[in-house]
């Protein structure tokens, strides 16, 4: 187990989800007594995405982007050698290309990814997974079979977590109650799967947040902002202020609502964490994260709707279980635990943290 301070460097991405989560990592691994830096790749967000606007041919375009991110590369480069960390942490979608992950290797500066992405949905992992010394990932198998089989032997397991001080419970104002209070509350995207479960509830006490609900039109008027992103501290407010969140799992198919997946998603922790009471789609994983009577789950669209009634009516059931769910997190779903059970894992595979830490 590491003990003396590390220099660690994360690597956010420009946008996408998996930017909270690296954003947490950061402050856990501070609240450990790290010496912490981000590189703050969302800086150059607006610059890349600027250079689509240029109305210039699609292979122009795509030369543009190219060296637009070896200039990123450079830039992270600079940062390590400023830093001289210990360990650059990576997050999905991190703009870390083969050249410099290369160059890292060289210069004997450990590097580890967490992948926080679907392996099967997401695929560009085979391009890079072999390039880094560690590669974490929220799914099993057959992922790590397909890892081995790529060259990367130093895999580990490492599901999503919650930021306890800051996905925590909320004393919220009657005005907020009253803007971000429902019966019946879901934060997120307005994938396939979502829109057809949520339709039923349409003229319920329903606030649907979030973006891409466009051309919704039977759960348009629950769709909160007309779509607009929702940050995450108000993300805390909504949540608190649900008295069901419904948390379901994205999918693109339609044939079954449900998806029986198996990775579980950051929600789940992070509504845990916050004492907030939640129904979510059973997951191949969750058995070894949650007991049965920590979280409240469904199998199938009909049990789902079914949960919905039973426990609007049976509020201190809801407290009862939101209670032992958020004591399991704070318990054992921490960002500060997956990030030791990384610099551990890390120890273990590559030898023991250079003595100057």
């Amino acid at each position: 187990m590491s003990t003396a301070p590390l220099r660690i460097l994360v690597v956010l991405p420009m946008y996408g989800g998996s930017l909270p989560v690296g954003r947490y990592c950061a402050r856990a691994l501070e609240q450990m007594g790290h010496n912490v830096r981000a590189f703050e790749a969302p800086l150059m967000f607006s610059a890349f995405t600027g250079l689509q606007a240029l109305g210039l041919p699609p292979a122009q375009t795509a030369q543009l982007e190219n060296s637009f991110l070896q200039v990123v590369g450079q830039a992270i480069w600079a940062q390590v050698q400023a830093q001289e960390p210990h360990l650059v942490l990576a997050m999905a979608q991190a703009p870390l290309g083969r050249g410099l992950l290369q160059r890292l290797r060289r210069a004997g500066v450990r590097t580890a990814m967490w992948f926080v992405e679907d392996h099967s949905v997401f695929q560009y992992w085979r391009a890079y997974a072999p390039l880094y010394d560690v590669f974490a990932i929220i799914q099993k198998q057959p992922f790590m079979d397909l890892l081995a089989a790529a060259g990367q032997k130093n895999f580990l397991y490492l599901p999503l977590a919650a930021q306890p001080d800051f996905h925590a419970p909320t004393e919220l104002t009657p005005e907020q109650r009253r803007e971000y209070g429902a019966d019946l509350g879901f934060l997120g995207a307005g994938y396939p799967n979502r829109r057809l479960a949520f339709r039923p509830l349409a003229g319920r006490d329903l606030k649907i947040w979030g973006s891409d609900w466009d051309g919704e039109g039977l759960l348009a008027a629950h769709v909160q902002r007309g779509g607009a992103r929702i940050g995450e501290e108000e993300s805390v407010r909504i949540y608190n202020a649900t008295k069901v969140n419904l948390n379901l799992h994205s999918s693109l198919q339609t044939a079954e609502l449900v998806s029986r997946g198996d990775f579980v998603n950051p929600r789940t922790f992070e509504l845990a964490a916050m004492n907030a009471f939640q129904l979510l789609d059973e997951r191949s994983l969750l058995p070894e994260l949650f007991a049965p009577d920590e979280l409240v789950t469904f199998a199938c669209i009909e049990e789902f709707y079914a949960k919905i009634e039973y426990f609007l009516a049976h509020p201190e059931e809801r407290a009862a279980y939101a209670s032992r769910a958020r004591a399991r997190v704070l318990r054992d779903h921490t960002y500060g635990h997956r990030m030791q059970t990384l610099l551990d894992f890390v120890a273990e595979r590559l030898g023991p943290w250079a003595q100057e830490a």
